[in-house]
């Protein structure tokens, strides 16, 4: 059987890559096997992309060029690591994937939805994650958090105006409406404790429906 595929979303400082850090020992403690990613990255050549696109210096990126290098390193990352993974009948966890390019660029942006998802269609081939976990913290709250925190690195995309990131937002509030049976929206303004219970019953309820 093929493994499930489940991403996380937010905005910056949402808190996931702590979550998924407290989903993975959840599940490796059950005895499954557990492959943990990223976007922007995730294989060798992706995480080159990676620092190109992140790069603080790099202000003058043009939009759709940002797109382009974000779709190259989520084809690398497909075929390098997540689809060998999946083929092997494990659990992928993924912080980040299509949704982000969709409200980053598509939204934020303003390169338009459809634009962007067609560019990586192109990319994914329809591979799109069996559960996503958008974990809702408001732009505000979560961009305090990564200011505030000496164990993250500001990135370019930190470095935005607030109104860009209340765009990711709403455009995080419109794909869930988009796409219902796919993303689930947890509450991340509670103890992590919380949270990752909540996304630990999702994970769960969407391997019993994928088996």
């Amino acid at each position: 059987m093929a493994g499930l595929f489940v991403s996380f979303e937010g905005t910056e400082g949402s808190g996931k890559t702590s979550v998924i850090k407290e989903v993975v020992a959840h599940f490796q403690k059950q005895g499954k096997q557990v492959v943990v990613t990223r976007e922007p990255g995730g294989s060798r050549i992706s995480e080159k992309i990676r620092t190109i696109i992140l790069d603080k210096s790099h202000t003058e990126m043009d939009a759709r060029c940002e797109a382009l290098l974000f779709a190259a390193s989520r084809r690398q990352h497909l075929v390098e690591t997540i689809n060998p993974a999946l083929q092997l009948g494990k659990l992928v966890l993924c912080d980040r994937f299509v949704d982000s390019s969709l409200v980053y660029q598509g939204i934020a942006r303003g390169l338009g939805f459809d634009e962007v998802l067609e560019i990586n269609k192109y990319a994914i081939e329809d591979t799109f994650p069996n559960l996503t976990i958008f974990v809702n913290v408001r732009p505000e709250v979560g961009l305090a958090r990564v200011f505030a925190s000496n164990l993250r690195e500001v990135n370019r995309l930190d470095l935005e105006q607030l109104n860009f990131h209340q765009r990711i937002y709403d455009g995080y509030l419109e794909l869930i409406q988009l796409f219902p049976h796919r993303i689930k929206n947890v509450v991340g303004e509670r103890s992590i404790k919380e949270v990752v219970q909540d996304v630990i019953l999702l994970i769960e309820q969407a391997w019993a429906t994928h088996e």
